[in-house]
């Protein structure tokens, strides 16, 4: 008991030392320094030299200025996208693995023939192939690939965009998510609905009012993003074959199994002046 008793304090000082330790910087008043996440600013503030454009018939070229910088929207730059041409700025790089975190807010004009439809836009993931590939010709607007859809009432649905190879043989991605059907029979993601693989089409986020229109300005009884005229944050997760869609912090919609993993990121222009002032990725 007593050669218990004299050790006994040695190993309190002992242990006490070792908690006190890791305490250090902070009793001496000092901050432990924290690193910031690796990012890429897509969008730098500055310019578009993340991109490249590409547009139905003028392709590499952009005469009518669809996509440019604009220093002033509420305060900061952002990217302005006319919507005139359909058509999109694609990452001149490939991406996997990565939350990419955007954030935009609608203009005010609109063109043919959505001129009077809900304001539309979109990110592509994962795009794939020759660009303008789905179409035949590569005279389309978009590339294979798996969209996260940005329009009035429906941010947050995925999308499967088929595109065309050389051969004219046609692809369609496919994704694994769990559904319900809604009121008028269209698939809308539920968390505890069951599991259903889809190639092609389109799955709604789970509170897409079963009553929306394609109409200018449509806003649903449960709809996540901003009213018009604030800005909307959209952060979607690729991790793997898995996607998650998020629309102002909520999860709207997520799927695995994706049949595409890798690609290009591709910012849609569809008929609607739509401003992004955020646009970065944080590889995972």
């Amino acid at each position: 008991m007593r050669k218990r008793a004299e050790q006994l304090p040695g190993l309190s000082a002992f242990v006490l030392a070792c908690l006190l330790l890791p305490l250090g910087p902070y009793l001496a008043g000092q901050e432990t320094e924290q690193k910031e996440p690796q990012v890429i600013h897509l969008f730098d503030g500055k310019s578009l030299d993340h991109f490249y454009t590409w547009l139905v018939d003028y392709h590499y070229d952009d005469p009518l200025r669809v996509f440019s910088v604009v220093d002033h929207v509420d305060g900061g730059p952002a990217i302005r996208v006319s919507g005139e041409v359909f058509g999109g700025l694609v990452t001149k790089e490939e991406y996997a693995n990565y939350r990419l975190v955007v954030e935009y807010r609608w203009g005010l004009v609109t063109w043919k023939p959505r001129e009077r439809r809900a304001r539309d836009s979109g990110i592509l993931l994962h795009c794939q192939g020759r660009d303008g590939n789905s179409r035949p010709d590569f005279n389309g607007p978009w590339m294979l690939s798996q969209e996260c859809q940005i329009i009035e009432g429906g941010t947050g649905d995925f999308i499967m965009v088929g595109g065309y190879d050389e051969q004219g043989n046609r692809t369609v991605p496919s994704l694994t998510t769990t559904v319900r059907r809604d009121r008028d029979g269209e698939w809308v993601y539920a968390p505890d609905g069951m599991e259903r693989r889809f190639q092609g089409g389109r799955i709604n986020w789970f509170g897409r009012d079963p009553d929306w229109r394609d109409v200018l300005g449509f806003r649903g009884k449960q709809d996540v993003e901003s009213p018009y005229g604030g800005w909307t944050r959209v952060e979607v997760i690729c991790k793997g074959d898995t996607i998650t869609n998020i629309v102002n912090g909520k999860v709207v919609n997520r799927a695995w199994n994706s049949s595409l993993t890798k690609g290009r990121i591709l910012l849609q222009s569809e008929g609607a002046e739509i401003y992004f002032r955020r646009v970065d990725l944080y590889p995972l």
